[in-house]
């Protein structure tokens, strides 16, 4: 890319976003700082569950850091308020997945919805036509194939490609992801030689906004702020065999694979197997029963291909510190797709996502709608 096209950088305040702009400002690029301000970090505060102090992401700190690197660095820069929109595509959501019995993901809307749509929109409307963030995620084009491709970064251990599986390839033929070939402590020493302060600063853990991350408290206080009432969820524990062992007081309270907190005893461990939100039944049974072969994601996105034209031999990653595993992925529905894996697969959560990787390529994926029963 010649140095004279602007890029945007979207900063978050942490050293990996810093970095970004601090390498591609000394590769002598016009540079632009973009934070995107997301959540009132005061609202809820005392109400949501116990503040987390250090972790949570967007914070007011974060956008005082990132202000004080853009002048460190000597580029404009700009905060935009998305909060409203955030609320929308974002919160709300994630509120109303859990009450459905469901585990959602929110960084991954949050990539999908703003990070690189607004973002995006936002930088055009500021001169720049690419935007660069801190990801750990590599971008290339594809002269064979004919797309843009998203691949797994050299530090597999930082490996983001699983909240990034929604971007279409208007996006990423927009999108550079400067430190994908750089390892953490790599990223921290960059930092470090351009003089950032925050070159030690820990990463961000927590959803940024759930205080504590208490999701239980925070979805009684944003219902309760909103003026609605915690819809009527309790219902039964049973076993897998149908057979009732107690009562709970809401679906949103658990999720496949939980084994603590049930309020059920039976003399050996239980799990949440699956979670029934029509009945409201959560479905108990033994670590041996959280294991399917089969699994039905849909809200396909493609990015190494088109579409599946016939079943394809991919490694599918259930959750984000899933080891990817060998599948077949296969066409099913319009919008859907079968996964079936050669070894059974722990605890196929409803909500999370699906992500199908050819080695290190992002082949598509979609979301979990449950395991084929």
């Amino acid at each position: 890319m010649p140095a004279s096209t602007p890029i945007a950088v979207a900063m978050s305040g942490g050293v990996d976003s810093s970095a970004v702009a601090a390498l591609l400002r000394a590769e002598g690029h016009e540079v632009i700082g973009l934070t995107m301000q997301l959540w009132d970090q005061r609202r809820l505060v005392g109400q949501a569950g116990p503040e987390g102090g250090h972790g949570r992401c967007c914070s007011l700190d974060d956008v005082h850091d990132a202000r004080r690197v853009a002048e460190k660095l000597g580029i404009p820069y700009y905060v935009v308020n998305h909060q409203e929109r955030f609320e929308r595509d974002v919160v709300r959501p994630f509120v109303e997945e859990y009450l459905a019995g469901r585990t959602p993901i929110p960084c991954s809307l949050c990539n999908n919805h703003l990070k690189f749509d607004q973002l995006l929109t936002m930088a055009r409307q500021i001169g720049a036509d690419t935007v660069a963030t801190g990801h750990y995620a590599r971008v290339e084009f594809d002269d064979v194939g004919g797309r843009w491709l998203l691949q797994r970064p050299r530090d597999r251990a930082k490996d983001q490609t699983y909240f990034l599986f929604g971007l279409t390839q208007d996006q990423l033929s927009h999108t550079l992801f400067p430190i994908g070939n750089m390892t953490k402590s790599e990223v921290r020493e960059l930092a470090r030689s351009h003089g950032l302060a925050l070159a030690d600063k820990l990463d961000s853990q927590e959803i940024c906004f759930v205080p504590g991350g208490d999701y239980k408290s925070f979805i009684a206080s944003y219902l309760a702020e909103e003026g609605r009432a915690m819809p009527e969820a309790a219902g039964e524990v049973v076993t897998t065999g149908g057979s009732a062992l107690g009562e709970h007081r809401g679906v949103h309270n658990f999720t496949v694979g939980q084994r603590k907190g049930l309020g059920v005893a039976t003399g050996s461990p239980l799990y949440v197997i699956q979670i029934d939100s029509d009945s409201r039944r959560v479905v108990v049974g033994n670590e041996a029963e959280l294991y399917t072969h089969t699994l039905r994601a849909k809200h396909l996105n493609f990015v190494s291909v088109d579409s599946l034209s016939e079943p394809m031999s991919v490694a599918v990653k259930i959750r984000h510190r899933h080891e990817p595993a060998p599948a077949i992925v296969e066409q099913i529905a319009e919008d859907e797709v079968m996964i079936t894996f050669e070894c059974p697969q722990r605890a196929v959560t409803p909500g999370q996502a699906a992500v199908f990787y050819d080695a290190d390529v992002v082949v598509g994926g979609g979301w979990i709608m449950g395991r084929n029963q």
